[in-house]
């Protein structure tokens, strides 16, 4: 196995973590804001306000994109396993 394989890979597995994560972030990052907006418009600071909405963000964002999620994962398995005959020989 080549330098360049060993590589191609960490990139492949990095840019397949960054697309698997980013609709978690994103939807925590924007309701964190929008709280964080409001608590500072309203002076209201209470840590828990913050954390319900996140987690139901979240939970949505998981329930609508974790099929797209999935299949990314798999098809991403399913190549390096196919990869692995030509990286041995």
């Amino acid at each position: 196995m080549s330098d360049t394989a060993i590589i191609h890979i960490a990139l492949q597995t990095m840019l397949v973590a960054l697309k698997l994560s980013a609709p978690i972030l994103l939807t925590s990052l924007v309701i964190g804001f929008a709280v964080s907006l409001f608590q500072s418009l309203t002076q209201i600071q209470e840590v828990t306000l913050a954390f319900v909405p996140k987690l139901l963000g979240v939970g949505v964002a998981l329930l609508i994109c974790g099929n797209w999620m999935m299949h990314t994962l798999v098809a991403f398995t399913n190549d390096l396993f196919d990869a692995i005959p030509g990286l041995l020989g």
